[in-house]
């Protein structure tokens, strides 16, 4: 039945019954008044809603899943399948897991169901933070990525561990709620183990205490943040964040854990019958895949953290094979990316077979991962990058095993003589555009207005 009360010390909400206040922000109508809690839900409802009409009508291959709700396991994969090459097992993991923290936030069953945090390890360049970015690019939450390197005790130089909400918060475009449904995640995490399992009269600023601080959001709480960053202040304008319904990702390349695994898997090798095998011939990340909870608190993990990333998924080193594969097929491959650059100059790139073989054994040598192949290919392209824009006869470059291996310089297709001359003259043809040029090329930039 609509409130009739007149009185605004005695008023409420006639969604959700809650007294209002005169300092509070309300709708009035005929004989109604809403507070502006059940109006924000109100908006997200509808925002929901459009989304579920949206999905009815998207194309075949969309994030967006059939039933206008959550994407299916099957459905995160495939997308993730798209940006990532590889690491099958993190990303089945990481699918179930997303969809079940999300059907817990949907059917507000999150008291009864707690949330699967996830541990990723791996190796420099091997996909965490890509996961991680295409998986919150997928959902569409507010996503926050931090350093666990900056962060130190609160009252010690560096950042507190709250300050990663207030990244989410800024994600989510100051909005709380969405905030508090957002995804967080928290690379280098190994650079905060302890020194050692034993308890240390020092001060660790940058490890066991980090960890403390970490595990109070981990775990669920509600924390007010200052929206500006930075410490607290009495006096400072604050906003409550509650971090039970936040999903956390740690990862980590933990350099050493491989040498504690090792050192508890071959325990059982000694002894007559015991088979022996030389640590050197076996690849990291397949002593990684054998990690138990045991072993990251070996490294430096406090046993409170271990416990709250129930999912542990390790991501095997990238081989020669993966390498090419990463630079030609996801949607936004490197090479992609510029052979799109060079497609504006009217240039097209061309990479031979043999060169992506080159490239992907230069960055196993680098150690660096998939992170090395950007700026191998950077480093090869920056040549013709800088000539070709301003040379109007090139038509194709071709970048082959020998370019990569011997600095070769690319095998450059030009146009005829004729071919070249229309495009210049077709450029020149501005119509009605200024004749803004740069190095021969015409921007076909309109005028400023007068």
């Amino acid at each position: 039945m609509p409130n009739k009360k007149n009185n605004r010390d005695e008023i409420s909400c006639d969604f959700c019954g809650k007294t209002l206040t005169p300092s509070e922000e309300y709708l009035i109508g005929i004989n109604a008044f809403i507070c502006s809690s059940c109006i924000a839900l109100g908006a997200h409802l509808t925002h929901i809603n459009m989304n579920q009409q949206l999905s009815a009508d998207a194309a075949p291959g969309t994030h967006i899943s059939t039933d206008g709700e959550i994407p299916v396991p099957v459905e995160i994969k495939a997308y993730l399948d798209d940006y990532v090459i590889g690491q099958d097992d993190a990303k089945v993991a990481i699918s179930v897991a997303v969809y079940n923290h999300y059907k817990r936030l949907l059917y507000d069953v999150s008291g009864d169901i707690q949330k699967s945090n996830i541990l990723l390890i791996g190796g420099t360049g091997t996909g965490k933070t890509l996961l991680a970015q295409s998986l919150a690019k997928m959902l569409n939450v507010p996503f926050a990525i931090a350093d666990a390197t900056t962060l130190t005790e609160a009252g010690y130089v560096g950042d507190d561990v709250e300050n990663i909400l207030v990244r989410l918060l800024a994600a989510a475009d100051y909005d709380s709620q969405r905030a508090q449904n957002g995804i967080i995640y928290v690379d280098e995490i190994d650079k905060i183990a302890r020194k050692s399992e034993n308890t240390s009269i020092t001060r660790d600023v940058s490890g066991e205490g980090v960890q403390q601080a970490l595990l109070k959001i981990l775990e669920g709480t509600v924390s007010n943040v200052s929206p500006r960053g930075g410490r607290k202040h009495p006096q400072a304008e604050t906003v409550p964040i509650d971090t039970t319904n936040i999903l956390f990702i740690l990862g980590g390349a933990f350099d050493g854990l491989d040498k504690i695994i090792s050192h508890r898997t071959e325990k059982s090798t000694i002894g007559f019958g015991g088979k022996v095998s030389a640590r050197d011939n076996l690849n990291v990340g397949e002593l990684f895949s054998k990690v138990e909870p045991d072993d990251l608190v070996k490294f430096g993990l406090i046993p409170e953290i271990v416990g709250r990333m129930p999912i542990i998924r390790t991501l095997k080193s990238l081989s020669e094979e993966d390498l090419v594969r990463i630079l030609v097929e996801p949607k936004n491959s490197i090479i992609r990316q510029y052979e799109k650059l060079l497609e504006f100059d009217g240039v097209k790139l061309i990479f031979e077979r043999p060169s992506l073989i080159e490239i992907a054994k230069k960055a196993i040598h680098l150690g660096g991962g998939a992170r090395s192949l950007r700026s191998i290919v950077e480093e090869l392209l920056i040549p013709v990058m800088y000539s070709a824009p301003g040379d109007l006869s090139v038509k194709e470059i071709i970048i082959t095993a020998s370019c990569v291996t011997d600095g070769e310089e690319p095998t450059i297709v030009r146009r005829t003589a004729e071919e070249t001359q229309a495009i210049r003259d077709r450029l020149n043809d501005s119509h009605g555009k200024s004749n803004i040029t740069t190095n021969g090329r015409n921007l076909n930039l309109k005028k400023r207005p007068a």
